[in-house]
């Protein structure tokens, strides 16, 4: 299948086990978010650490949130360090992609087995 941003997610995904590989599981997030955009930048991916958001409601701006990454300006990564995902982490990231003008995001969990989920939202439904 050719999904949208499929190569970038690709690239995003490997850099995600060469930092997993390298650090294990039980650190705390913010190891592996300086981490996870070190990899991507050496990786020649354009990265923004806790990117600042606005959130609209009907075209009008109801708030802020912080991106943990944003590469390329087109992927909105969510990381997580928890055990295993939960459904209310899968929520959060789609819920940040109906608010926003990003389609398509990643969930990546640094637990005791790295997880991986892809979500995208058009922006034709929005």
């Amino acid at each position: 299948m050719n999904y949208q941003h499929n190569d970038l997610t690709k690239k995003i995904i490997g850099c995600f086990y060469n930092v997993y590989n390298s650090l294990g599981y039980g650190f705390l997030e913010k190891v592996y978010e300086n981490s996870f955009a070190l990899e991507l930048k050496q990786n020649g991916l354009f990265t923004v650490q806790q990117m600042p958001i606005k959130v609209s409601y009907k075209e009008q701006p109801v708030g802020d949130y912080f991106a943990d990454l944003v590469v390329a300006n087109k992927i909105i990564l969510e990381l997580k360090a928890q055990e295993v995902l939960a459904p209310e982490n899968e929520a959060q990231l789609l819920n940040y992609l109906k608010a926003t003008e990003y389609e398509v995001g990643l969930l990546l969990n640094f637990g005791k087995k790295p997880e991986i989920k892809r979500k995208i939202f058009s922006n034709d439904l929005k």
